[in-house]
């Protein structure tokens, strides 16, 4: 296994860390403010637009899409090079990863219509999202059933003539509180009698269509992540598409399920990295400089020994993202599932004990807003629910070794 970066990648990572640098992190604030100035728009803010045309300008576009780039028009990365870019992209959770037009739903969204659209599908919804045209919402889980087991979705497509009926409610929708997300990407059953991994297709539902409401937002301990278009509760009422809108085969809602969700997780992680990075800077700027009892905070054992934790946490986990990027490069997303789950589960946790030992470094600080730390702790701790609950991956993974 050979982790080295290769000059793509070096060239890209210098490029997006200028970036970070000179832009995207320096306009947080002006992201806030603009939020703050328009509390009942969850469009996009004029800044993400601003940043969007720069980013484009400087070749950091759709970098997550993997391919052939003269067929996707993404920038063709394999997952170990989009890896190191992710991770930077982690610094600014909020702002660099829809900079870039790299940020959740819409690249799962997009990844799902790459590898199983028609070309009428592609063409009509693809495209415009690979632009930033548009937005998009998935529409997955369930607030009346456990969504750990995505067999359990209730939410049914009904196949009537020329058209699929859909009626249902789903929440924790991503992105549906954007009125720019023009289509939602919606998971239900087609055949509620088949196989419980064969009931289940997905299927494009317009925003505008009949029978469609978003219900009420949701937030995340308070933070409402109206930046990235927002989590909803939505309801479909006898919702009539077009049967050309199935993606796949009915039946194939599932297995598209895992291909969209495993990609998205080491996406997760890799940029969970990044947000640990910038944790701990700032934790060792506050502790060099911050006086408590007669000395410097940086003088104290505990301090040490906590920002010496978070460095061996990072740089170890950081090894095993790369490992599993590689693998899924290598051998494929299937062949590389122990390491998924083992990344999903891991890093997420380590993650969020270094935002809390930077958030007790900064005291009461830490907890308000006036620092980037208790945004990033409540996005980190989504991460051990989001895509299958730690529960759900340990006990996959217990079982796959059991095996062995």
């Amino acid at each position: 296994m050979d982790f080295a970066f290769d000059e793509k990648t070096l060239e890209l990572t210098a490029k997006v860390r200028e970036f970070l640098d000179e832009r995207v992190i320096p306009s947080e604030p002006v992201l806030e403010e603009q939020l703050a100035s328009d509390p009942d728009n969850w469009g996009t803010q004029p800044i993400v637009r601003e940043l969007q045309a720069e980013a484009r300008e400087r070749g950091l576009w759709n970098l997550f899409l993997p391919g052939d780039p003269a067929e996707t028009g993404a920038a063709g990365l394999t997952n170990l090079q989009y890896a190191a870019v992710a991770e930077l992209t982690g610094w600014s959770p909020r702002l660099a990863p829809a900079a870039m037009n790299c940020a959740a739903p819409d690249t799962g969204n997009m990844e799902v219509l790459n590898d199983f659209g028609t070309p009428e599908q592609k063409e009509r919804w693809l495209q415009p999202l690979l632009r930033s045209e548009i937005r998009s919402a998935f529409c997955m889980t369930e607030p009346d059933v456990a969504s750990s087991d995505a067999t359990n979705i209730g939410t049914l497509i009904r196949r009537d003539g020329d058209d699929y009926v859909i009626t249902g409610r789903k929440w924790w929708s991503t992105g549906a509180m954007n009125p720019e997300a023009e289509l939602l990407i919606v998971m239900g059953k087609t055949d509620p009698e088949a196989d419980r991994h064969r009931q289940q297709s997905m299927i494009i539902v317009p925003r505008d269509t009949p029978g469609v409401e978003v219900v009420r937002p949701l937030t995340v301990f308070g933070y409402n992540d109206r930046d990235h278009g927002g989590h909803a509760e939505v309801s479909f009422d006898e919702v009539r598409v077009p049967a050309s809108n199935l993606i796949g085969a009915e039946g194939d809602g599932f297995a598209i399920a895992q291909a969209r969700l495993g990609p998205g997780r080491i996406h997760h992680c890799m940029r969970a990295l990044g947000m640990g990075e910038r944790a701990l800077a700032l934790a060792i700027e506050r502790a060099n400089s911050r006086h408590a009892f007669g000395k410097s905070l940086s003088e104290q054992g505990v301090i040490r020994e906590w920002i010496a934790e978070a460095r061996i946490q990072l740089d170890a986990l950081r090894l095993l993202v790369f490992k599993t990027a590689w693998l899924m490069d290598t051998v494929g997303n299937r062949a590389a599932m122990t390491e998924i789950q083992s990344i999903k589960i891991a890093v997420p946790r380590a993650v969020g004990d270094i935002l809390d030992r930077a958030i007790q470094v900064f005291g009461a600080a830490g907890v308000s807003d006036d620092t980037p730390l208790a945004g990033l702790y409540a996005g980190v701790r989504t991460l051990r629910i989001a895509d299958g609950p730690d529960e759900v991956h340990l006990n996959s993974l217990g079982r796959a070794q059991l095996r062995k």
